[in-house]
């Protein structure tokens, strides 16, 4: 009786006579794999999280988690692990992607109006948000993917507690191919940056093995996830590994974080059912991680008095170098003026471009930086003459200071308007302006095309292979 209660909190498999039709989903499992009471399931979840000891990440965003689905009292601690971190943050949906444990299909079912319930209420799916998902994806909604299962279920009352103001995207994965994990990563891509979204893939890791084998398998299957080896992870599903039920979702969530700058996985907790006091001949594995991506720099504050300082700085340097052909010499403590930044000096005669030199990375200090990158742009832009001292009244300067390049996969991270962009292929390099973009009214296709043929490149260099790098910039004149 004891085997069949514990199987019963790992892997449930119940019959059930009910067709769901897009609305409120009622709670199928609870009291089965956790509190049916809602002042009991609050107090239980509460006393996980209370137990969690505040982890810390490299300062970033956390962009997914992975998060067990098995019964409370086995996987419940260790999903808290992944819930307490993400606590009170300013997500406005999650999207909850889980493996299909009773319903064989292709492709993902995309649960897209209406709402989920538990014992703690009602949560509201993002309509709008699952509408994009599910046009990019081509994936739609099958009423029997979401019969039955448990996956989704279990991760809403953990998130009605940790983010009670968020909605939620609901997408059950069936058959786990490479095409559907991959189809919904690039939708994942499309669709959520800049949306203050979360992904959650739920998934348990190997099951019914012995103690010791389970270590060895789930230890490996942790290793190729903080790895992003979602090649090996994908063969592994495919051949039918015994490592993950929910892999699909998985090996999805890395590759959306992958599209990111600097992703990384940070393994948060790890047990199996044996902890709980199941068997340890037949045990599944739990693990709990983060999946986030560092932030780019942010641009350092610069007082108007700097800005006048450096502005006149420019155009002292112009004078100077037309008149004695010297490069100016200019003393300051200021420490922002003494940091070393990457700048770009623009000048124009009546509206025209006249010249636009700078450095993207900091290789001198600010101050210098400006001067070189005047002096440049006034006598050295080949594609204009240079200027003459009559011009210099009539000369009006722009300076942008960059922060440092960061490179990026994914292009959709790209904001128009707030970042500049750099495409680099081989000795080839092209960069615009955040303002660029704006001046000639580009949207992030044609700003991407353009950055292209400024390096020298096909127009669609962005999308074959060249590198990519964003930066920021104060613009002032």
């Amino acid at each position: 009786m004891r085997t069949k209660t514990y199987l019963l909190f790992l892997s449930l498999f119940i019959c059930t006579s009910l067709v769901w039709s897009q609305g409120t989903r009622k709670p199928i499992f609870a009291e089965m794999f956790y509190e049916k009471d809602a002042e009991r399931l609050g107090k239980q979840i509460d006393l996980y999280l209370q137990n969690v000891k505040q982890e810390t990440l490299p300062s970033g965003e956390i962009l997914a988690l992975i998060v067990p689905h098995a019964g409370y009292v086995y996987s419940g601690q260790v999903a808290a692990h992944a819930y307490r971190l993400v606590q009170a943050k300013d997500y406005k949906t999650v999207v909850i992607i889980g493996p299909s444990h009773r319903y064989g299909f292709e492709g993902c079912s995309i649960y897209s109006k209406g709402a989920y319930q538990t014992p703690l209420g009602t949560v509201e799916v993002d309509e709008a948000l699952a509408s994009d998902l599910s046009k990019v994806s081509g994936f739609e909604y099958v009423p029997e993917a979401h019969q039955q299962e448990h996956s989704i279920e279990v991760q809403i009352p953990f998130i009605q507690k940790t983010l009670p103001d968020a909605k939620i995207v609901p997408v059950v994965m069936g058959f786990q191919s490479r095409r559907t994990i991959s189809t919904l990563a690039h939708a994942l891509s499309i669709v959520l940056p800049g949306k203050k979204a979360l992904v959650i893939a739920s998934t348990d890791l190997s099951h019914l093995l012995s103690k010791q084998k389970a270590t060895e398998t789930d230890s490996e299957t942790i290793s190729l996830i903080q790895s992003f080896e979602t090649d090996s992870l994908i063969t592994k599903l495919g051949r039918g590994e015994n490592i993950m039920c929910g892999g699909g979702p998985v090996v999805s969530a890395l590759i959306y974080t992958q599209g990111f700058d600097d992703p990384g996985v940070k393994v948060l907790q790890r047990a199996d059912s044996s902890d709980a006091g199941a068997p340890q001949t037949q045990v599944v594995g739990y693990f709990a991680a983060a999946l986030y991506h560092k932030s780019p720099a942010v641009p350092f504050h610069m007082p108007r008095k700097e800005k006048k300082e450096l502005l006149k700085l420019a155009k002292s340097a112009i004078a100077y170098f037309l008149q004695e052909e010297k490069i100016l010499d200019y003393k300051t403590q200021d420490p922002n003026l003494l940091t070393q930044r990457g700048a770009f000096v623009t000048l124009k005669n009546k509206g025209i471009l006249r010249g636009c030199i700078g450095f993207i990375e900091p290789v001198f200090p600010l101050y210098e930086t400006v001067i070189r990158g005047a002096i440049y742009a006034a006598c050295q832009d080949y594609r204009f003459p240079p200027v003459t001292a009559d011009e210099l009244n009539d000369l009006e300067i722009e300076i942008s200071v960059l922060t440092t390049p960061e490179k990026i996969r994914n292009p959709q991270v790209i904001e128009v308007g707030r970042h500049g962009l750099i495409i680099a292929k081989g000795e080839k390099k092209g960069l615009l302006l955040p303002q660029v973009a704006v001046e000639n009214g580009w949207g992030l296709e044609e700003f991407l095309e353009q950055a292209c043929l400024k390096a020298g490149l096909p127009r669609d260099a962005w999308k074959t292979g060249a590198d990519m790098y964003v930066f920021k910039a104060i613009v002032f004149r």
